[in-house]
């Protein structure tokens, strides 16, 4: 072997194989990023699609025999999984490995994985903004991070070196990698993310309430807004639940300040105040022109990036370089300009 397909680790262990668990065992297998990867589902029909779709090379029925030898173990289960997880495999942890995780909340990540490391274990929490609404073993594919942000938020004192290879795991995922703290992180993913879920539930559930016949048009006569909603709304509710409940302060505060804009819109249409409806139409439509060029605005469906002028990302295709951001520092890369708007 080469040392351009040198492994970067000789054993990853993915505790969970659902969307993201799978996507991660579809790419590494693809760039030859381990040697040997470990995998633990818990269900009967989990591990035979994980069996069926070849996605490990050793299947397990416990954590901790997944853990054990491995030089790096990522968790990507349910955020309410982590306390007893990380219990479960800390014995198993040996001096020198690498433990890290995919969740959406990086504070509650650290609070609950944080008292069972063993000395000499480096925790080095991460998050791939990355997804679709789809869940299970059979949902996950090699491109799901190409060209998307990856957030590693390692507490203080970790180690740097540590760090690193985990960024540059990312890297060759496809992924852009910065380095930003928990507490930061889970602010703004509480805009980005988890507020614009919160609603979209909120919204699906409401139809839901109608009466029969009007749901009945409702799923006949869809308009792409709903139809966007449903797709949000179909999300995993376990891991969803565990997401707002781990990031409640962060959630709560931009719902306030969402049911203020939301008074605010509301008057201005009972008022009949058309400028301040165009006003802010203008503004959010100025807002999305800012994700399109950011290359933030694909959805893995393969029409979308020809829509918005994107080409769409191809198989073995490496991530731009990171560019720093509010909040956080780019991962073992010096700090750049923006990149420049691709041409059409």
């Amino acid at each position: 072997m080469n040392a351009a397909r040198k492994p970067l680790f000789q054993r990853v262990a993915l505790i969970g194989l659902g969307l993201i668990g799978s996507s991660l065992a579809h790419v590494m297998r693809r760039e030859k990023l381990a040697g040997h990867i470990a995998g633990c589902v818990r269900s009967k029909e989990s591990r035979a699609a994980v069996r069926r779709l070849g996605l490990v090379d050793s299947l397990h029925t416990t954590p901790a025999t997944t853990a054990r030898g491995a030089d790096l173990v990522i968790l990507c289960t349910p955020l309410g999984t982590y306390d007893a997880l990380a219990q479960a495999i800390a014995p198993s942890l040996r001096a020198g490995a690498i433990l890290s995780d995919v969740g959406s909340v990086k504070q509650s990540a650290i609070r609950d994985v944080g008292p069972y490391l063993p000395e000499g274990v480096h925790f080095v929490p991460g998050h791939p903004i990355a997804g679709t609404e789809h869940s299970g073993p059979e949902s996950g594919f090699a491109d799901l991070f190409q060209d998307r942000w990856c957030m590693l938020t390692p507490p203080p004192g970790t180690d740097e070196t540590a760090v690193a290879r985990v960024a540059e795991l990312w890297r060759r995922c496809g992924s852009m990698v910065e380095i930003m703290d928990a507490h930061h992180h889970d602010r703004v993913l509480g805009i980005t993310s988890h507020l614009p879920h919160l609603i979209a539930y909120t919204i699906v559930a409401t139809v839901g309430d109608v009466e029969e016949s009007m749901r009945v048009e409702v799923a006949k006569y869809s308009a792409g807004g709903f139809r966007d909603f449903t797709r949000i709304a179909a999300s995993d509710p376990i891991m969803w639940r565990d997401v707002f409940l781990n990031n409640r302060e962060a959630v709560l505060e931009m719902l306030q300040r969402f049911s203020e804009d939301l008074t605010a819109l509301q008057r201005a249409i009972r008022w009949g105040e058309g400028d301040k409806l165009e006003a802010l139409f203008r503004h959010t439509r100025a807002l999305r022109q800012q994700i399109i060029d950011a290359h933030q605005a694909g959805t893995f469906d393969a029409r979308e990036p020809e829509q918005v002028g994107l080409k769409a990302p191809g198989r073995g295709k490496r991530a731009r370089p990171a560019t720093s951001q509010a909040g956080g520092r780019s991962a073992g890369r010096p700090r750049r300009g923006p990149r420049p708007k691709s041409k059409p």
